[in-house]
């Protein structure tokens, strides 16, 4: 028997995830009480052959002061020879405080004189256990609903390799700002930009014209071959740093033709680069990135 316990932060995706497993044939029980899980656990293997065969169990800060009890609990259950696989589920703290503001959700800690800030900060160091020796721990923050489907069907359906780092690779333009989620930031306007090309203007760095324009110059090319060096020196010291998430952000002008064009070729460099997820977003590709230099 599969049995898994999801827990993590609030707001952090777990109530996604618990219906994800549902879907995928997990028996899932939401906010099991502490104090019965051992024997829960018991009931469920003796279910078996013919029985329960994957079982999924949300255990967060809901459980109130029984939280505390829960490293107790799983220490015996090691004991027991109950095998157990943890999976955490966080977020930034700035994308769980917007997370609430949408949803008009009141955080399981926050009182009327608690601000959510707090905590999130409190809910986090209650937790920290439970991190320590989870599994599998995503990072929720940039992960779009169908990534975070695809990284549960990965591991508890496909049985595949966990990547532990998620790399994000982000295009944008200046003009819009820069990405407030971004670890590293680089910038391409030392590029000939194709805006100036009347054939290319209206197209984009996924039209395969932009694409060998951009990449037709010997600075392109090099920008991409020093930096996936530097890449492939930074990402497994992140990972033994237990960094999960890394955003990478490439900006050109307006985000539409430069920027595009690098990130795609970082993202082929990085893709199947080494143990570790790659994802890839244009912030501002369908923004009008008319400007005049």
């Amino acid at each position: 028997m599969r049995f898994v316990i999801v827990t993590g932060l609030s707001g952090a995706g777990k109530s996604t995830a618990f219906k994800m497993l549902e879907d995928a044939g997990y028996f899932c029980v939401d906010n099991l009480p502490v104090a019965l899980m051992e024997k829960f656990t018991q009931l469920a293997i003796e279910s078996v052959p013919g029985g329960i065969e994957k079982v999924a169990l949300v255990i967060d800060i809901r459980g109130g002061w029984e939280i505390g009890q829960l490293k107790s609990v799983l220490e015996n259950m090691t004991i027991m020879n109950l095998a157990y696989e943890i999976l955490f589920l966080e977020a930034e703290d700035e994308v769980l405080v917007k997370r609430y503001k949408e949803t008009r959700r009141n955080h399981p800690l926050s009182g009327h004189d608690i601000r959510i800030e707090n905590a999130i900060l409190e809910e986090r160091e209650k937790l920290q256990f439970l991190k320590e020796t989870a599994d599998y721990i995503i990072d929720t923050s940039h992960l779009l609903t169908r990534e975070l489907k695809s990284e549960l069907d990965k591991i508890f359906v496909k049985n595949q390799g966990f990547k532990s780092l998620i790399i994000s690779i982000l295009s944008f333009g200046f003009k819009y700002g820069i990405p407030g989620e971004s670890d590293l930031v680089f910038d391409v306007r030392f590029l000939p930009n194709p805006y100036y090309k009347e054939e290319m203007r209206e197209l984009s760095g996924n039209d395969a014209l932009v694409r060998d324009y951009v990449m037709g110059f010997e600075p392109a090319q090099e920008f991409i071959r020093k930096l996936g060096d530097m890449m492939m020196f930074l990402i497994p010291n992140y990972i033994l740093e237990g960094k999960n998430q890394l955003v990478i952000s490439i900006g050109c002008t307006g985000g539409k033709h430069r920027s595009v064009t690098l990130a795609n070729e970082l993202f082929k460099v990085l893709q199947n680069a080494g143990d570790f997820g790659v994802r890839i977003e244009h912030r501002d590709i369908h923004k009008d990135s008319i400007v005049k230099k």
